[in-house]
């Protein structure tokens, strides 16, 4: 996949998103407008775990505009101080809920112990 074929999708329409991927990134962006309050959310999903230490692209990019929190739910999670992005590994499926200015991820998350060799914590 390169950069070009990543679909980036903004403010979806729907409430939640149910949607298959191994890894997700989440970080924020500036306001997108100055009327907004808050920060965009912008959640990066890839196809392999850590994707932060390889050179790959999202297969597909939610951002969330206006968005004051995001609260993650029953995951394991890593947070990385030099970029200030939270990590989810070795997931099945996320969903993405929408409500007003905040966002509640939930998904199906294998356990770190079934985790590809290739794949292992540094």
């Amino acid at each position: 996949m390169n950069k070009s074929e990543i679909k980036e999708i903004t403010d979806p329409a729907e409430k939640t998103i149910k949607i298959a991927t191994k890894s997700v990134l989440i970080s924020r962006l500036p306001k997108e407008e100055k009327d907004n309050e808050f920060k965009t959310a912008i959640l990066r999903l890839y196809d392999v775990n850590n994707p932060h230490k390889k050179d790959v692209f999202p297969h597909k990019v939610f951002k969330f505009t206006d968005t004051e929190k995001v609260r993650i739910m029953r995951l394991n999670v890593s947070y990385y101080l030099e970029g200030n992005d939270i990590v989810i590994n070795d997931l099945e499926e996320l969903y993405i809920t929408h409500l007003n200015n905040k966002i509640i991820i939930k998904g199906y998350q294998q356990q770190l112990e079934q985790r590809d060799p290739s794949e292992e914590i540094d």
